[in-house]
């Protein structure tokens, strides 16, 4: 891996943390070589402290520290992603990230579906909503509509539209989320889930 170390100040490259796992920005550091050598070398992400003037390893008074998983270098060779998994908060203030924000999963377009059906889960009189009449219905409405939704995808499967197989897997996908919510579950509960068979 080519890192130029010349191209700032006192021989320092930006070093990007992200969540191995849930891929969020957890802070900012700056590695100069010797910090670059020794979180390989450790695996423990180090970097140099420009305001202790000297190499420090995330977490060596809290513990909270930071596993390396990986190290990419960007196209100009001055700048560094690391991906880590937290032991712990990640920012000195106790936040999990230094822009305080929680480290959770994000599923892109899936959590925005989620809290429009939490929305909807809550405002059980909306007439116009569907989402809405399911939970009124209850859970063995529910239930039956995940049921339905997945026979119509395995038919599907067996056929050769792919559209139609599409389709039918969004209105599977979309009405579990629902009964998910309606158990009191998020997605990322399932991910926890997975997530510990995997190791």
């Amino acid at each position: 891996m080519q890192i130029d170390y010349t191209k700032y100040e006192n021989g320092l490259v930006p070093a990007i943390i992200q969540d191995s796992i849930t891929k969020n920005v957890l802070m900012l550091g700056y590695m100069n070589e010797e910090a670059f050598l020794k979180t390989n070398q450790t695996k423990k992400v180090t970097f140099f402290s420009r305001s202790k003037n000297r190499l420090w390893t995330k977490g060596e008074e809290s513990g909270n520290f930071l596993k390396l998983i990986s190290i990419k270098v960007d196209c100009d060779n001055d700048a560094l992603l690391i991906q880590a998994t937290p032991q712990g908060p990640t920012c000195h203030k106790g936040s999990d990230t230094c822009w305080k924000e929680e480290n959770i999963s994000n599923f892109g377009f899936l959590s925005k579906l989620e809290e429009v059906i939490e929305d909807r889960k809550n405002d059980l009189e909306n007439e116009k909503s569907y989402v809405s009449s399911l939970f009124r219905d209850g859970m063995n409405k529910i239930a039956q509509k995940v049921g339905e939704e997945a026979v119509e995808v395995v038919i599907e499967a067996k056929d050769t539209n792919d559209d139609l197989f599409l389709n039918e897997s969004a209105d599977l996908l979309f009405h579990y989320l629902i009964l998910l919510q309606a158990k009191g579950f998020e997605l990322s509960d399932v991910e926890k889930v997975l997530r510990n068979r995997h190791n």
